[in-house]
């Protein structure tokens, strides 16, 4: 009989727990978990709704309906077969390809749907349980353990990992026959002694503060096709943007902090936050504008604007580019035309900082990806220790792309471990 012991008892090491004894019937199966529960940020994830993955319509090009609906009705192409992965993997884009050919967000859906949880997709392609509770994610989870015999070990801290796979803990020590490793903080500690590189964290997934009072004083004005990149690099991104009494949020704000993690980190969460507010070029701006001109001509510049614009932010926009208040399109000008055109494709406001986003816990860096073989995730330097979920140096932008990470890694886990 096979020990195989799992370390952390998070999404990967509980779903790889119950692949393997599916598989394994015969296996002795535990999972050490140093939380008094398991699974208990899965149970926060999605505003505690559980968005376990993503139809990958962003990068596989075919979009399903824009209203709720079962995901069973859907037909959807396999992310393996996208192109680039890299606009929702910043890091991990060709490893994830791999391990989505084995186990996708096709395979991902139909397993939890097998077990009894109906899926559905909403309009933001993000795919939640159709009862929108992330505890019955959980509850199957853990129903599944326990029918199949996998012990659960909570409260039990592992200190350290030997370069003979010998697992220290509070209490003891033991040698499995395989051992997977798939926790969170503290990777680098745990493998201090055996040589393997770990990337160090740095958050993922956060909202950005800025120094600017006019721009908080808009607070929960929502801008739905905006573009975002910070002055002086490549990263860029688009989508909704929320205005906070702290600065910026909204999933183009969670893109662009995934993207630009590790530089942000480097520069102390200082930089320089370039806004696109109608996500579009000068040219097309200008047109805009000159339509809004003639057919406007006569009433003031504030009192009819862009209909992607809020009044207020419009106001708040108008004044930034030195328009007076009653300052009619007829009396705009070159100049003031060529200000509020830079404005609305060039704004620019400073980052003091940052803040954690709700719920989420994400993290960039963790085990290196070339200290693994890819076709089983299993380290090159010692045979039986396998990585599954964030414990590898892959992340990914908000939607359940990084749980669809979590579910990909620990199937590919199990499914070596019993080959």
């Amino acid at each position: 009989m096979k020990i195989i012991a799992i370390i952390g008892g998070g999404a990967a090491g509980c779903f790889c727990a119950v692949e393997i004894k599916r598989r394994r019937p015969s296996f002795d199966v535990t999972v050490f978990e140093a939380s008094s529960r398991p699974m208990m940020k899965l149970a926060l994830t999605g505003g505690g709704r559980c968005n376990l993955t993503n139809t990958f319509a962003c990068v596989t090009g075919v979009y399903s309906p824009d209203t709720l609906v079962p995901f069973e009705t859907l037909d959807l192409p396999s992310a393996a077969r996208a192109g680039d992965l890299s606009p929702v993997y910043p890091r991990g884009a060709r490893f994830m390809k791999k391990v989505l050919s084995r186990f996708d967000q096709n395979d991902c859906c139909r397993w939890f749907e097998s077990s009894g949880i109906p899926l559905v997709v909403q309009a933001d392609q993000c795919v939640f349980p159709a009862s929108q509770d992330a505890m019955q994610i959980v509850r199957t989870l853990e129903k599944e353990m326990r029918i199949l015999g996998v012990k659960l070990c909570c409260g039990c801290r592992i200190t350290s990992i030997g370069s003979d796979l010998t697992v220290q803990y509070d209490g003891g020590s033991f040698n499995p026959d395989a051992l997977v490793l798939t926790t969170g903080g503290g990777t680098a500690r745990l493998l201090a002694g055996t040589g393997i590189e770990v990337v160090p964290d740095v958050p993922s997934l956060f909202t950005l503060k800025i120094d600017d009072a006019g721009l908080r004083s808009l607070m929960g004005t929502v801008v739905t096709n905006v573009g975002l990149g910070i002055a002086g690099t490549s990263f860029r991104s688009s989508g909704t943007l929320l205005l906070t009494d702290w600065g910026v949020s909204g999933p183009a704000t969670l893109r662009l902090s995934s993207y630009a993690a590790r530089w942000l980190a480097s520069e102390q969460y200082r930089g320089t936050l370039l806004v696109n507010w109608l996500d579009s070029n000068e040219s097309e701006v200008r047109e805009l504008l000159g339509s809004l001109a003639r057919e406007n001509n006569g009433k003031m510049i504030v009192n009819s604007h862009p209909a992607e614009l809020t009044d207020r932010l419009w106001r708040y926009l108008a004044e930034r580019s030195g328009i007076r208040p009653d300052c009619r399109w007829a009396e705009l000008g070159s100049k003031g035309l060529a200000r509020l055109v830079n404005t609305l494709i060039s704004d620019s406001y400073p980052i003091v900082g940052r803040a954690r986003f709700k719920e989420e816990f994400v993290t960039c860096g963790g085990v290196s990806l070339k200290e693994v073989n890819s076709d089983t995730i299993e380290s090159r330097k010692f045979t039986g220790l396998y990585f599954a979920g964030e414990v590898l140096d892959i992340d990914a932008v908000t939607g359940g792309f990084n749980l669809q990470a979590a579910w990909s890694t620990a199937f590919t886990v199990a499914s070596a471990i019993t080959r």
